[in-house]
């Protein structure tokens, strides 16, 4: 049994040395359940009680030269397979990398938070409602009654007789004076929809962004000093502002607002159209009518309010002269903002 063991180990160690040997398979051979050393173990029991204890301390010391020598190499093994992947892998640091392309916000988002942000600096604060409104709160609040010509111009997408899209942002403001009494200060952004057909300057579905303020003692002269201020704010501190006499249902003295052109500064451009001025939207002082529908007592309580299409503004103050343009996803336009 001595030479046997011995033998073993002289074959294992061999094995072991040779090139790219499989430390895996040698290991299972000679020291696996049904390996060379297991199986002489096991046939221990047929020597003498003198024999058993050298042949006992033998098969360790053979067993534990294999295990040395398998660990030695298999961790050799380790650092050649971990070398060979790292040269693989290995980065030429000196070739140019590639530039990483960084999203960014879609110009109607910029501009309405630019817009949110001068209002709130204003004291104004946020108000949303729903998309999908009840026609009482889209039209009937606003003192646009049923049968009133005023609908035409607003026709929208009705789900029932008795609830549509919503055409405008104003019925937040109704909802907002139904639950809070003045004073009242807030801006309500979001989107809106109407059955347009899709052109350069109409789509079904644009952003609107209005403003509401109700308190004791406000007047036609508040009005102006905050669009003025909001008017400098976003396109430059020499821009005025110009009012004109108009009709909205909901407010009663009503007027279109235009900007004096802060390409041309008023003398007239492509921009402008020739008449140094932009259009940009309709304001008023908030109709009676429309206060008492919410429980505002209109003989203490007065108030203005005002509405902007964001697209129009994105489209100001950039210079676009198509508004699909906002609407086709094309990553050589969109990346100019």
């Amino acid at each position: 049994m001595e030479e046997t063991l011995k033998k073993i180990r002289e074959e294992a160690l061999s094995a072991l040395d040779a090139q790219d040997c499989n430390v895996e398979e040698i290991r299972i051979k000679y020291l696996g359940k049904k390996g060379e050393l297991t199986s002489v173990l096991r046939s221990m029991g047929q020597l003498s009680a003198e024999e058993r204890p050298k042949m006992g301390q033998l098969a360790n010391e053979v067993r534990a030269t294999i295990e040395e020598k398998i660990a030695s190499l298999a961790e050799k093994q380790k650092e050649k397979a971990l070398f060979e992947a790292l040269e693989k892998e290995k980065v030429d640091i000196t070739v140019p990398g590639r530039k990483q392309k960084l999203g960014k916000l879609h110009p109607l988002t910029q501009v309405q938070r630019e817009m949110e942000d001068i209002f709130i600096g204003m004291g104004f604060s946020i108000a949303e409602g729903p998309e999908v409104e009840y026609d009482y709160y889209n039209f009937q609040a606003l003192n646009i009654p049923e049968n009133h010509p005023a609908r035409d111009t607003q026709d929208t997408f009705y789900i029932t007789d008795n609830i549509l899209l919503r055409s405008q942002t104003s019925p937040v403001q109704a909802r907002v004076m139904e639950k809070q009494q003045p004073p009242i200060r807030i801006i309500s952004p979001g989107r809106v929809y109407r059955s347009d057909e899709v052109d350069g300057s109409h789509s079904p579905l644009f952003h609107q962004l209005e403003g509401l303020v109700v308190d004791k003692g406000i007047t036609m002269g508040n009005l102006c000093g905050m669009l003025e201020t909001f008017a400098k704010t976003m396109f430059g501190e020499n821009t005025r502002i110009r009012l004109r006499p108009h009709h909205f249902p909901f407010t009663e003295p009503s007027a279109e607002v235009d900007v004096s052109c802060f390409v041309c500064g008023g003398k007239g451009c492509r921009l402008c159209k020739g008449e140094g001025w932009i259009e940009i939207l309709g304001a008023g002082m908030v109709h009676p009518n429309v206060l008492r529908n919410c429980g505002i007592d209109p003989d203490i309580y007065t108030g203005f309010a005002f509405g902007m299409g964001i697209e129009r503004i994105v489209m100001c103050k950039y210079g676009i002269d198509d508004m699909r343009l906002l609407y086709e996803n094309n990553v050589r336009f969109l990346e100019q903002f």
